[in-house]
């Protein structure tokens, strides 16, 4: 799609040379990643990032260093569409029905890990202050259209395309973005996010030697039409039926039965009347000219500190208001509605889980044109025994299904990074089925077949394809827009113009990072 909120991406480049504290292993200097400051964001543009491996924390967008961090981080994405809800997922979903019922609270310690724990973001808070942007809101102002001619002109003298020599400068409020010179196939959001099916590796799997394991509820079933065609005739209702055609009846009248359930049977399911709980989802968007998000934001913010002191152990200066804000509630991304969009728009927003009109748990996520996108879940820990870690999960599945419904290009849950060296993240691997994104031909590829990899390495290429290569890789340096003096301009221009020692390296290492597609439709800022 198309960006349609009429702003462009602006970014600093800061590089990524030095190393931070593992917020997993605990390497001192071992975390390494390439960090930019978004001044700001087009939906479509992040879209793109995560599908080369990039995630942001509140306007850091940051991107692993795979082959060099301790702890390398794989984009995990959810096929929200085909999700399969597993015997945990089911055992979460009824404990929270029962509880909203009958306020039953058994307290039983839930073996799975919260979604999005804080542990996956601290070294991106962390690297968010150190990389902030000092740089004025005047300077991110591109100057109006008077001086653009005299800018064409420069790079037509030199004799190079007109194309590159195109430079737009445009009103702050009314910046115009090219569209994709190719269209994204809907549900696939990278440019080669073609699946990679590797063949099966002998001696594993299940052993076909062996009779398929059965669930009791089969035999029972299997044994009753067994005593059924026993018995030559029945009697059902007063009339005379052969056995084949009773056996036919009673399957029949059980095929809806044994249908699976859905996710959403399991959660919209209907309470009694005399349900000891009420609880309330609401979305909200990450701004304060909302009005919602404003009345509740104090609330918020005072779980958002009561959690990651009672579980993360931070100190009230670590998790205060200022944090709160800076973390989890400034985002770069602009706010879009178009016509074949989900009616809540794309963007950043806040999902509140409301318990009997208070605040218990909030799931921070963005929505943009192919997924949910999840940024961090805090939660009351008075209410740990529902595991609401999980349970938000399954709810943000569903709502990307919900969302598919008036968007069909939203088909995908993305869950942040899979972190296979690290034992306690490895439960994201349990929403089935999903894909890891390969960190050098950025293509997807399902987990079943990365995981036997990541068992011999910590850093795995996913693409058996030794041929294949990064196909969003940057192939012209000089068409990567920059934004120099308040003025839009290919790179290859102020190359020209620049003073000092060269900057091509630098520019050369964030367009590969970003790959061709963004960087000539985001705005590098250069002072």
């Amino acid at each position: 799609m198309a960006a349609a909120g009429g702003s462009a991406t602006i970014v600093e480049y800061f590089g990524g040379e030095d190393g931070y504290r593992c917020g997993y292993c605990k390497n001192e200097t071992g975390n390494l990643s390439h960090g930019m400051w978004a001044h700001s964001m087009t939906v479509q543009d992040y879209q793109d990032l995560i599908d080369r491996g990039w995630r942001r924390s509140g306007k850091y967008v940051y991107k692993p260093i795979m082959n060099q961090t301790c702890c390398p981080q794989y984009t995990i994405r959810c096929q929200a569409l085909h999700f399969q809800t597993s015997k945990s997922h089911k055992k979460v979903l009824k404990k929270m029905l029962k509880f909203l019922s009958k306020g039953d609270a058994s307290k039983v310690a839930s073996e799975e890990e919260p979604m999005d724990s804080h542990i996956e973001d601290v070294v991106a808070c962390d690297l968010a202050y150190k990389g902030d942007s000092h740089v004025s809101q005047s300077e991110l102002t591109p100057l109006s259209m008077d001086h653009t001619e005299r800018v064409e002109n420069e790079d037509q003298h030199t004799g190079e395309k007109k194309e590159e020599g195109n430079v737009q400068k445009v009103e702050s409020d009314s910046l115009q973005l090219h569209a994709d010179k190719e269209t994204p196939v809907p549900g696939e959001p990278s440019h080669s996010a073609k699946v990679v099916h590797a063949p099966p590796k002998p001696g594993k799997g299940a052993d076909l030697s062996k009779p398929l394991c059965r669930k009791a509820k089969d035999i029972r079933k299997e044994r009753k039409l067994q005593k059924l065609l026993q018995n030559q005739t029945c009697t059902v209702e007063g009339s005379q039926l052969q056995a084949a055609d009773q056996v036919f009846l009673l399957q029949n009248s059980k095929s809806k039965t044994n249908q699976p359930k859905t996710i959403e049977d399991f959660v919209f399911v209907s309470l009694p009347d005399d349900a000891q709980h009420k609880l309330e989802v609401r979305l909200v968007p990450a701004s304060f000219e909302d009005p919602q998000f404003k009345s509740s934001f104090n609330q918020s913010a005072t779980l958002f500190a009561k959690y990651q002191m009672a579980i993360h152990k931070d100190t009230p200066s670590e998790c205060g208001e200022n944090e709160f804000t800076r973390f989890l509630c400034d985002s770069p991304l602009e706010a879009e509605n178009v016509p074949n969009g989900p009616e809540c728009g794309y963007g950043s927003f806040h999902q509140q889980y409301w318990l009997d009109g208070k605040i218990i748990a909030v799931g921070v996520i963005d929505i943009l044109p192919y997924c949910v996108s999840s940024v961090y879940l805090y939660y009351d820990p008075d209410y740990s025994f529902l595991s609401l870690g999980v349970y938000s999960a399954l709810r943000e599945i569903t709502f990307t299904r919900q969302l598919h419904e008036k968007a069909p290009d939203i088909c995908f849950y993305y869950m942040g990074f899979y972190i296979h060296s690290c034992p306690k993240m490895r439960y994201k691997g349990q929403y089935r089925p999903s894909d890891l994104l390969c960190p050098e031909t950025y293509v997807w590829t399902p987990i079943e077949q990365c995981l036997p990899l990541l068992e011999h390495s910590k850093y795995c290429r996913f693409n058996q394809d030794g041929k294949a290569v990064d196909e969003g890789r940057i192939k012209e340096l000089g068409r990567v827009r920059v934004l120099h003096k308040r003025t839009v301009m290919p790179y290859s221009v102020y190359k020209k113009r620049r003073k000092g020692p060269s900057d091509e390296a630098s520019v050369q290492q964030y367009a590969s990072l970003v790959g061709q597609t963004c960087s000539e439709r985001m705005l590098l800022f250069r002072s």
